[in-house]
């Protein structure tokens, strides 16, 4: 058969679940694809995993991340996977899996924060951040932006913060019950569930104190008339900082902003650092931060903000100074100088400060305009989809629009006989092991 109507496309259509953020997402996916005809399959990995699926097929991986090759190689085998869905590309045990799906020409669907925030979920096939496909190249966003109809309607979606720290502490409550099912389940984050669960519980009962301050310190800042730049930090675990940049967390991030804006910064900007909203509470950043402009003499210049509404914070800055976060795209977008210290999709010239850190606290250079609505209107075409993790209704939207997205990755009849004459499992293995090592992942 040399094309596959709609019904046998549908029908054929085998999708499987990996790790997923912690929350109710790939329930609601995978509640949605059933609907559609979709076959439905998750890999949990975890207690946490289990608890937020809750459909049937799925399937428990107990054994060590060894067994990992072998066991996903016979799962798409076994249900005839045509496409692999998972959050993070970075994490261990996906990188395992993108190399086997490479090899058996799978193509794997890659979710992550939104490259433009609020209200947009990232979608990428093969990667996203340092291993998104997007090019750096200014001209080509101008070229395929012009062949592009004009941006579609774009509302904003409500997120609770409350929901995000419930969200995980029953996923890392989930996981701590059931380790000895899961017994060689090794946490890609660096603490204990218990720890972090701990900490999330912390901030969320000093949620309302730390908005009312760092509303006192942006009043003071704004009433004075005091320029300042933002640094916004990003969560220490992330792979987009240890993978992504030179830096192996962020401290060492930290001591360079820090220490670069007080030999080079102009005597009256001052730096306004940012706890990253969905930070555990485990790390003492403002003690930290604090400690660092102490020994650098700028203490009087450096304010640390806990909470607050970055959208508003970005706007009225001089510039943002960030590793690869969203907030530089969300900065860009209000026409806000933004330089990067890591690898990041928006890194591109006419759009970024090419400068130097250094040199950018006194001459920051601003986005063209032209270039970085180009960039957005790319980015919306190809690689994101209006939503949210964190509401019933953002959800909503990010799960009929990744059904939209999805369903335009038809496979072919080829694919799918693929499928089924997959490469030797040694072969598949021995790449697998190799994306680990090349990866640096232990």
């Amino acid at each position: 058969m040399n094309s596959l109507d709609e019904r046998s496309i549908v029908g054929e259509r085998r999708f499987l679940f990996l790790q997923g953020l912690m929350g109710p997402f790939f329930r609601e996916l995978g509640k949605a694809f059933r609907k559609t005809g979709y076959g439905v399959y998750k890999i949990n990995f975890n207690g946490g995993d289990r608890l937020f699926w809750g459909l049937p097929n799925g399937i428990d991986f107990t054994g060590s991340a060894e067994e990992w090759p072998t066991f996903f190689h016979d799962v798409i085998k076994r249900y005839r996977i045509t496409d692999v869905l998972l959050f993070g590309d970075c994490r261990p045990l996906h990188r395992v899996a993108i190399a086997a799906c490479a090899q058996m020409h799978i193509p794997v669907h890659v979710f992550e924060e939104g490259y433009i925030r609020p209200d947009w979920v990232t979608l990428e096939l093969g990667g996203v951040n340092g291993h998104s496909a997007l090019p750096r190249d200014p001209e080509w966003y101008r070229k395929e932006a012009a062949l592009l109809p004009p941006m579609p309607p774009h509302y904003p979606v409500p997120s609770s913060f409350r929901r995000r720290a419930l969200e995980a502490v029953a996923y890392n409550s989930a996981d701590l019950l059931s380790r000895w099912h899961y017994r060689h389940w090794s946490d890609y984050r660096p603490w204990h569930p218990l720890k972090e669960g701990v900490g999330w519980i912390k901030r969320l009962r000093r949620r309302e104190a730390a908005t009312e301050e760092a509303s006192r310190i942006m009043q003071a800042i704004e009433t004075r008339h005091i320029p300042y730049m933002l640094f916004p930090l990003q969560l220490d675990a992330d792979a987009q900082v240890r993978l992504h940049s030179p830096f192996d967390g962020m401290e060492p991030a930290l001591r360079k902003v820090i220490r670069s804006f007080a030999a080079n910064a102009p005597q009256d900007l001052v730096l306004v650092v940012k706890e990253h909203p969905l930070d555990n509470g485990v790390r003492n950043w403002r003690e930290l931060t604090h400690q660092i402009a102490q020994a650098e003499n700028v203490a009087d210049r450096v304010h640390f903000l806990e909470a607050g509404d970055i959208a508003l914070i970005v706007r009225a800055a001089r510039g943002v100074v960030t590793i690869n976060s969203t907030t530089g795209t969300l900065a860009l977008s209000s026409d806000v100088p933004v330089i990067t210290l890591g690898e990041a999709v928006y890194d591109i010239p006419d759009i970024t400060d090419q400068n130097g850190l250094d040199n950018f606290w006194a001459h920051p250079t601003p986005p063209d305009r032209a270039t970085f609505d180009a960039f957005y209107r790319v980015l919306v075409d190809r690689c994101l989809i209006a939503g949210g993790f964190f509401s019933p209704e953002g959800l909503s939207s990010l799960v009929d629009g990744v059904v939209r997205r999805v369903s335009r990755v038809v496979p072919t009849s080829s694919r799918m006989a693929r499928v089924a004459s997959a490469p030797a499992l040694s072969e598949v293995v021995r790449i697998s092991r190799n994306a680990v090592l090349s990866d640096g992942v232990r």
